[in-house]
């Protein structure tokens, strides 16, 4: 899961903008673990465009979601997919939006659970209309009892708890876990695995995540009040090149960590100004989201039998390995 650095309560996306346009699909039998009305929703696709409806928490502009848009593209272009996108980083926002799909009769929705209450009515309405609803990016802890057909991501508190065998590798003594959006579930459990895997002191950071100048504040402020601070994590590509701000600001000798990624992450990595960071591959979520829903219309076909979701992370990208993957974030894919 990210965010930007944009408004909280900004202008949604327009939901009916197309970004890939399909020719004809043959789309076959039903299947999977949610009973009747995912089956009904598979028998009547028929011939003819398949719409699918990938609807996020992620603001405008962020880098993160464009990764995850350009995965869903690719995948749209390949099965010759109508695909829209839409987002919002206001969860009634975002559940107006899911709703908004199943009024347009998609064939298939994929969602990010940032904040699985807040959505929960709006994906019932989805299920009850017959569309099959599938998850990605957050939410792997909810996505089930929700009654979601798959579910493709990292699982944030293995991932949290990698980080915090690593920092015990790396020899941290004292990490500060920033968390740019409260509430966040992904983010939570980031930093609730940290803490538990991470043999030194683990403190938390709130921060509004929605300004970046004050999120770079924010960090100074904590080095400052506490220079046995060794280590600073953060939650996305953008917040980490702030905190490294903040560790020259204040002539702190933290180190800064980080999960996810995008190029200039990769330079800062390359640079030493970030020691490493965890990839979720946030492509992959978008392309294998799109993808399952194609292929649950057309074959029947639903991954991890409806019970286990499909981990894309975690990945360390640290200075040795980093060339591996430079090439593909110079891209836009990585």
């Amino acid at each position: 899961m990210n965010t930007s650095p944009t408004p909280h309560h900004s202008p949604r996306s327009t939901y009916g903008t197309v970004l890939v346009v399909g020719a004809l699909l043959l789309a076959g039998c039903s299947g999977g673990p949610d009973s009747d009305a995912s089956a009904g929703a598979a028998e009547k696709a028929g011939a003819g465009h398949i719409k699918v409806a990938l609807i996020t928490h992620g603001a405008d502009g962020d880098a993160f979601w464009e990764l995850v848009r350009k995965g869903a593209q690719a995948a749209a272009a390949k099965d010759d997919i109508d695909l829209t996108y839409a987002s919002d980083s206001d969860s009634a926002g975002q559940a107006s939006l899911v709703r908004d799909a199943v009024r347009d009769r998609v064939d298939g929705i994929a969602v990010t659970l940032a904040k699985p209450e807040a959505m929960k009515g709006a994906v019932t309405a989805a299920k009850a209309a017959g569309i099959p609803v599938v998850g990605l990016n957050s939410g792997i802890d909810a996505w089930r009892s929700e009654g979601l057909l798959e579910y493709f991501g990292q699982d944030e508190s293995v991932a949290g708890r990698a980080l915090g065998d690593k920092l015990d590798e790396l020899k941290a003594k004292h990490a500060l876990c920033v968390i740019h959006e409260q509430g966040n579930v992904a983010l939570e459990a980031r930093c609730a695995g940290v803490k538990k895997a991470f043999a030194g002191d683990t403190d938390l950071l709130y921060v509004d995540g929605t300004d970046m100048k004050a999120v770079t504040a924010s960090v100074a402020s904590r080095l400052r009040q506490d220079p046995s601070i060794d280590e600073v994590v953060m939650m996305g590509a953008q917040f980490a090149l702030g905190a490294v701000k903040s560790v020259k600001q204040t002539g702190s000798g933290a180190a800064v960590a980080t999960f996810d990624l995008n190029s200039s992450l990769v330079k800062a990595v390359q640079s030493g100004d970030v020691q490493f960071a965890v990839d979720q591959q946030p492509y992959l979520q978008g392309y294998l989201a799109v993808d399952s829903l194609w292929l649950y219309r057309s074959n029947g076909n639903f991954s991890g039998g409806g019970t286990a979701p499909v981990l894309t992370g975690p990945a360390f990208v640290t200075k040795e390995n980093v060339a591996s993957v430079a090439k593909f974030a110079a891209d836009g894919t990585r």
